[in-house]
């Protein structure tokens, strides 16, 4: 019997896997539902003794079978985007069946959990800082001092916390890792918790993920026993961005509104109701078994480059031709990962802009393209990686509508609580439209033509409003009590910096921006 390996991740339904899965079940294959391996823009995928073929429709089944499929790609692992990769956290990707716990063991899962039982929880948490780990959500504070603090903080109760609240643009790795290799998730909170002394963790998930939270509770219930006393839930939020800022998730997890505390005191000294808590992303827990594993600290702190130690697992998307999943060692340049192994736009038009970082993060001109993909690298130029989300753009877009949405998002989005961002994204919005309308608001350009101004009083007044802008943007920035609105500037102003005609018009940049 032919075995037939598809996957059931969330992407690959959407594309018709399960109608496609019961087509070769119907021609009397075996069918395994796996992970995905990644290569999003050939799901759904068949994999039929390790070769791929994809992207399947129901009419490519018996020309799968009799092997005279145009569709074929070869032997998935030797595949360019796949062989180039350093897979760690993605490692059992596109091979195992996401909630067999019996496939997890057989591809190393719980021997870093074994072994730490054995360990002291002051070693576990030693292992982790020499690893280099960094908070891979966005603001990359090492790992090993955010547990190291909850550890040391006197309480009768400790609390683990996921957020999987993964709301940025481009950015699929959490719902692919929670979908696809549960017990990693699982295995890393029970250490987590094991090493500060916790003794509830939870995983804080957005409600667009349903198939996430199936199978992530799942997976919980067959591991109780592995990981017992330890108790672990999953919990649903309601759809709000702010929430993946680490105090309004706390907040939201309590049953209150979402909205940002002020710090200090810090989470790791008064998190979930009061008490010490770990809050860290899904890719920084899922990296913690391979690093206790025997001898995995070592090996993860000599991948990277300078203080970003470790793998990165890449989210290519937006107009791209290979768009995926693409785990690898800190240090690669921006250029190589969208144009040699994204493959550029899917149009085939130049590359103008990427985003990385998502909603919130800088937009890059392909002259910075020789940029190196770590911490440091990016915070001098001015940019964030965040959660690691590349969104290409091409030559078509407005990168000063880019910018006006930057604003309006961040306007929508507010909790609402400190001033910069509540009110300065509004006036944001408002002063970006004065640029891009000579003056002149939209919702009059069409009743008041006669407000043009001349083309003398025009540039002067753009120009007063670029420095209007500019001065909010730095209010905001270091103002804002979150990176709601701290991080809504840089969007802002690498698209006026880079972009500065798709603001003004050709003629019409001033003097000052156009040298």
């Amino acid at each position: 019997m032919t075995l037939v390996k598809i996957s059931d991740d969330a992407l690959a339904l959407a594309g018709g896997a399960d109608k496609l899965a019961k087509a070769f079940e119907a021609k009397g294959c075996e069918v395994h539902r796996t992970s995905s391996w990644g290569m999003q823009w050939l799901e759904p995928m068949v994999e039929i003794d390790g070769k791929g073929f994809g992207p399947a429709t129901l009419d490519d089944v018996d020309a799968i079978l009799d092997g005279s499929s145009d569709k074929g790609i070869g032997v998935i692992a030797e595949h360019p985007f796949i062989a180039r990769q350093q897979r760690l956290t993605f490692a059992r990707a596109g091979k195992t069946r996401p909630t067999s716990i019996d496939d997890y063991e057989d591809t190393g899962g719980w021997q870093a959990w074994k072994r730490v039982r054995t360990m002291e929880p002051a070693a576990v948490i030693e292992e982790v800082l020499a690893s280099g780990l960094r908070g891979r959500g966005g603001a990359g504070f090492p790992t090993g001092i955010k547990w190291k603090t909850v550890a040391e903080a006197k309480s009768d109760r400790k609390y683990i916390v996921v957020n999987a609240d993964e709301g940025d643009s481009g950015t699929f790795a959490d719902r692919m890792l929670m979908e696809g290799d549960p017990y990693q998730l699982i295995e890393g909170m029970a250490i987590a918790a094991y090493a500060v002394g916790a003794q509830t963790a939870y995983i804080y998930t957005r409600s667009e993920y349903p198939h996430a939270i199936a199978k992530m509770e799942e997976a919980i219930r067959r591991a109780e026993p592995i990981i017992s006393p330890l108790h672990m839930e999953v919990r649903m939020g309601a759809g709000a961005y702010v929430c993946g800022e680490e105090t309004s998730l706390l907040n939201s997890l309590e049953g209150k509104r979402g909205e940002v505390r002020a710090k200090p005191p810090l989470p790791a000294l008064e998190g979930f109701m009061g008490k010490p808590t770990v809050v860290n992303n899904v890719l920084t827990i899922a990296a913690i078994p391979h690093i206790l594993a025997e001898g995995g600290a070592e090996e993860y702190a000599r991948l990277g480059v300078d203080r970003s130690k470790g793998t990165m697992p890449i989210q290519l998307a937006g107009n791209i031709k290979h768009g995926g999943l693409f785990e690898v060692a800190f240090g690669l340049p921006l250029g190589e990962l969208v144009n040699e192994i994204g493959g550029g736009t899917f149009t085939g038009k130049p590359v103008k802009a990427v985003q990385v970082g998502g909603p919130l993060g800088a937009y890059i001109h392909p002259d910075q393209f020789d940029l190196v993909f770590g911490y440091e690298e990016f915070a001098a130029a001015d940019a964030l990686i965040g959660h690691a989300g590349i969104t290409v753009f091409d030559e078509s877009v407005d990168m000063g509508e880019m910018a006006r949405f930057a604003m309006e998002f961040c306007a929508a989005e507010s909790c609402g609580k400190c001033t910069p961002c509540r009110i300065g994204a509004v006036r944001g919005v408002e002063v970006i439209d004065r640029i891009r309308t000579g003056g002149r608001q939209r919702d009059v350009l069409e009743l008041r033509p006669q407000m043009h101004n001349t083309t003398k009083d025009k540039g002067r007044e753009a120009a007063e409003e670029v420095g209007l802008l500019t001065d909010l943007c730095e209010t905001m920035k270091f103002g804002s009590l979150c990176a709601l609105g701290g991080f809504t500037p840089y969007p802002v102003m690498s698209a006026l910096k880079h972009w500065p005609q798709d603001f003004f018009g050709e003629s019409e940049v001033p003097a000052e921006m156009a040298e």
